[in-house]
Protein backbone atom coordinates (compact mmCIF):
# COMPACT_ATOMS: atom_id res chain seq x y z
CA UNK A 1 0.00 0.00 0.00
CA UNK A 2 2.69 2.24 1.23
CA UNK A 3 4.72 1.63 -2.31
CA UNK A 4 1.77 2.72 -4.49
CA UNK A 5 0.97 5.97 -2.51
CA UNK A 6 4.97 6.10 -3.08
CA UNK A 7 4.97 5.75 -6.83
CA UNK A 8 1.93 8.06 -7.22
CA UNK A 9 3.49 10.50 -5.47
CA UNK A 10 6.17 10.24 -8.25
CA UNK A 11 8.59 9.54 -5.32
CA UNK A 12 10.78 7.35 -7.97
CA UNK A 13 11.48 10.42 -9.79
CA UNK A 14 10.18 10.85 -13.91
CA UNK A 15 12.15 8.57 -15.69
CA UNK A 16 12.16 10.09 -19.23
CA UNK A 17 14.96 11.60 -20.51
CA UNK A 18 15.46 15.67 -21.30
CA UNK A 19 15.70 16.24 -24.80
CA UNK A 20 18.57 16.68 -26.67
CA UNK A 21 17.33 19.25 -29.33
CA UNK A 22 21.10 20.23 -30.01
CA UNK A 23 20.78 24.25 -29.79
CA UNK A 24 18.12 23.74 -32.68
CA UNK A 25 15.07 26.16 -32.67
CA UNK A 26 11.74 26.62 -34.40
CA UNK A 27 10.96 29.12 -36.99
CA UNK A 28 7.68 29.52 -38.69
CA UNK A 29 9.66 30.36 -42.26
CA UNK A 30 12.16 27.09 -43.03
CA UNK A 31 12.50 28.52 -46.18
CA UNK A 32 14.34 31.23 -44.96
CA UNK A 33 16.71 29.29 -43.28
CA UNK A 34 16.81 26.84 -46.39
CA UNK A 35 20.15 27.06 -48.27
CA UNK A 36 19.43 27.49 -51.82
CA UNK A 37 22.97 28.65 -52.80
CA UNK A 38 24.25 25.27 -53.98
CA UNK A 39 20.94 24.71 -56.33
CA UNK A 40 22.42 28.38 -57.53
CA UNK A 41 25.82 27.21 -58.33
CA UNK A 42 23.78 24.32 -60.37
CA UNK A 43 22.66 26.36 -62.54
CA UNK A 44 19.27 26.36 -60.53
CA UNK A 45 16.99 29.28 -59.43
CA UNK A 46 13.72 29.27 -57.54
CA UNK A 47 11.23 29.57 -59.98
CA UNK A 48 9.34 33.28 -59.71
CA UNK A 49 5.93 32.79 -57.87
CA UNK A 50 2.80 33.41 -60.46
CA UNK A 51 4.95 32.87 -63.96
CA UNK A 52 2.66 31.12 -66.13
CA UNK A 53 3.14 30.17 -69.97
CA UNK A 54 0.34 32.75 -70.67
CA UNK A 55 2.36 36.00 -69.32
CA UNK A 56 -0.20 38.18 -71.18
CA UNK A 57 -2.49 38.93 -68.38
CA UNK A 58 -1.35 41.34 -65.82
CA UNK A 59 -1.36 39.47 -62.87
CA UNK A 60 -5.10 38.51 -62.22
CA UNK A 61 -6.34 36.74 -58.91
CA UNK A 62 -7.22 34.29 -60.79
CA UNK A 63 -3.76 33.73 -61.75
CA UNK A 64 -2.51 34.22 -58.63
CA UNK A 65 -4.73 31.17 -57.18
CA UNK A 66 -3.30 29.11 -60.03
CA UNK A 67 0.60 29.79 -59.45
CA UNK A 68 0.95 30.51 -55.55
CA UNK A 69 4.03 31.55 -53.60
CA UNK A 70 6.83 29.89 -54.54
CA UNK A 71 8.88 29.16 -52.10
CA UNK A 72 5.96 27.83 -49.83
CA UNK A 73 6.42 27.60 -46.33
CA UNK A 74 4.67 26.56 -43.27
CA UNK A 75 5.60 25.86 -39.77
CA UNK A 76 3.23 24.40 -36.51
CA UNK A 77 4.90 23.97 -32.76
CA UNK A 78 3.00 21.43 -30.66
CA UNK A 79 3.30 19.85 -27.02
CA UNK A 80 5.37 17.06 -28.61
CA UNK A 81 6.97 18.14 -31.90
CA UNK A 82 7.53 21.71 -33.59
CA UNK A 83 7.43 20.59 -36.99
CA UNK A 84 8.67 22.99 -40.41
CA UNK A 85 8.37 22.66 -43.69
CA UNK A 86 9.28 24.50 -47.07
CA UNK A 87 8.67 23.40 -50.55
CA UNK A 88 10.44 25.19 -53.43
CA UNK A 89 9.90 24.76 -57.71
CA UNK A 90 13.27 25.48 -59.06
CA UNK A 91 14.07 26.00 -63.09
CA UNK A 92 17.49 25.75 -64.92
CA UNK A 93 18.90 29.04 -65.65
CA UNK A 94 18.30 30.32 -69.15
CA UNK A 95 15.42 27.87 -69.67
CA UNK A 96 12.63 28.56 -72.24
CA UNK A 97 9.08 29.10 -72.33
CA UNK A 98 9.01 25.29 -74.68
CA UNK A 99 10.52 24.12 -71.15
CA UNK A 100 8.21 21.78 -69.48
CA UNK A 101 10.92 20.10 -66.98
CA UNK A 102 9.99 20.13 -63.67
CA UNK A 103 12.19 20.07 -60.53
CA UNK A 104 11.12 20.70 -56.84
CA UNK A 105 13.01 20.97 -53.39
CA UNK A 106 11.20 19.54 -50.44
CA UNK A 107 12.57 20.13 -47.07
CA UNK A 108 11.28 19.69 -43.60
CA UNK A 109 12.39 19.92 -40.09
CA UNK A 110 11.38 18.38 -36.64
CA UNK A 111 12.06 19.14 -33.09
CA UNK A 112 11.59 15.60 -31.06
CA UNK A 113 10.22 17.67 -28.13
CA UNK A 114 8.76 14.05 -26.13
CA UNK A 115 10.30 11.09 -27.54
CA UNK A 116 13.96 10.23 -28.89
CA UNK A 117 13.77 9.61 -32.60
CA UNK A 118 16.97 7.52 -32.84
CA UNK A 119 15.77 3.77 -32.20
CA UNK A 120 13.18 4.60 -35.44
CA UNK A 121 15.54 6.64 -37.81
CA UNK A 122 17.54 4.49 -39.22
CA UNK A 123 14.27 1.93 -39.94
CA UNK A 124 12.77 4.72 -41.61
CA UNK A 125 14.87 5.03 -44.52
CA UNK A 126 16.25 1.31 -44.61
CA UNK A 127 12.38 0.56 -45.20
CA UNK A 128 13.14 2.04 -48.55
CA UNK A 129 14.42 -1.01 -49.71
CA UNK A 130 12.37 -3.41 -48.75
CA UNK A 131 9.43 -1.55 -50.54
CA UNK A 132 7.63 -4.42 -52.92
CA UNK A 133 7.33 -2.20 -56.41
CA UNK A 134 8.55 -1.54 -59.86
CA UNK A 135 11.23 1.04 -58.70
CA UNK A 136 14.23 0.11 -56.20
CA UNK A 137 16.10 2.06 -54.24
CA UNK A 138 19.19 2.14 -52.82
CA UNK A 139 20.07 3.66 -48.90
CA UNK A 140 23.21 4.24 -48.14
CA UNK A 141 24.49 5.84 -44.99
CA UNK A 142 26.33 9.57 -45.44
CA UNK A 143 28.70 10.37 -43.11
CA UNK A 144 29.46 14.18 -41.92
CA UNK A 145 25.98 15.41 -41.12
CA UNK A 146 24.76 15.33 -37.39
CA UNK A 147 24.82 11.94 -35.19
CA UNK A 148 23.50 9.99 -38.38
CA UNK A 149 22.46 10.52 -41.89
CA UNK A 150 21.04 8.51 -44.91
CA UNK A 151 20.78 8.85 -48.54
CA UNK A 152 17.50 7.36 -50.51
CA UNK A 153 18.06 7.50 -54.32
CA UNK A 154 15.74 6.59 -56.77
CA UNK A 155 16.08 6.19 -60.42
CA UNK A 156 12.97 5.42 -63.01
CA UNK A 157 14.61 6.49 -66.03
CA UNK A 158 16.62 9.02 -67.79
CA UNK A 159 14.13 11.79 -67.82
CA UNK A 160 14.10 12.58 -63.92
CA UNK A 161 15.60 11.87 -60.60
CA UNK A 162 14.43 11.03 -57.20
CA UNK A 163 16.72 11.03 -54.14
CA UNK A 164 15.94 11.92 -50.54
CA UNK A 165 18.36 13.47 -47.74
CA UNK A 166 17.64 12.29 -44.27
CA UNK A 167 19.48 13.48 -41.11
CA UNK A 168 19.10 13.37 -37.29
CA UNK A 169 21.41 15.37 -34.62
CA UNK A 170 20.31 14.84 -31.38
CA UNK A 171 16.54 14.83 -31.14
CA UNK A 172 16.17 16.69 -33.79
CA UNK A 173 15.82 15.62 -37.21
CA UNK A 174 15.72 16.72 -41.19
CA UNK A 175 15.04 15.92 -44.15
CA UNK A 176 15.34 17.19 -48.06
CA UNK A 177 14.04 15.79 -51.52
CA UNK A 178 14.99 16.55 -54.67
CA UNK A 179 12.64 15.77 -57.22
CA UNK A 180 12.68 15.99 -60.99
CA UNK A 181 11.17 15.89 -64.46
CA UNK A 182 13.03 16.82 -67.49
CA UNK A 183 11.30 17.25 -70.73
CA UNK A 184 12.33 16.43 -73.73
CA UNK A 185 12.22 19.39 -75.33
CA UNK A 186 14.36 21.00 -72.32
CA UNK A 187 17.92 22.35 -73.79
CA UNK A 188 19.09 21.88 -70.24
CA UNK A 189 21.19 18.80 -69.52
CA UNK A 190 20.09 17.41 -65.77
CA UNK A 191 22.59 17.00 -63.50
CA UNK A 192 24.17 13.54 -61.93
CA UNK A 193 23.11 11.31 -59.21
CA UNK A 194 26.21 12.45 -57.85
CA UNK A 195 25.82 16.49 -58.26
CA UNK A 196 22.50 15.84 -56.81
CA UNK A 197 23.41 14.34 -53.81
CA UNK A 198 26.28 16.69 -53.60
CA UNK A 199 23.61 19.24 -53.75
CA UNK A 200 21.64 18.42 -51.19
CA UNK A 201 24.49 17.35 -48.69
CA UNK A 202 25.88 20.98 -49.00
CA UNK A 203 22.34 22.46 -48.72
CA UNK A 204 21.50 20.62 -45.57
CA UNK A 205 24.45 21.13 -43.85
CA UNK A 206 24.08 25.03 -44.22
CA UNK A 207 20.82 24.82 -43.46
CA UNK A 208 21.09 22.89 -40.06
CA UNK A 209 23.78 25.28 -39.10
CA UNK A 210 21.62 28.36 -39.69
CA UNK A 211 18.31 26.42 -37.57
CA UNK A 212 20.58 26.40 -34.71
CA UNK A 213 20.15 29.03 -32.16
Amino acid sequence: MGGAILFAAGAFGDARPEPDLADYSYTSDLCNRTAFTPFENANFKIKPAGSSSSSGSSGSSAQNAQNPQNPQYSGVQQGAMDSMWCNAELKPSGADGNDYSSTWVYSSATLHKKTDPSAEFADSYRAYESQRSSVAYRVTPVPGIGDEAYLVSRSDDSSGSYVILGVRDGWATYQITWSSYTSRSSSAKPPTAEQVTGMLKASATQTLRRLRS
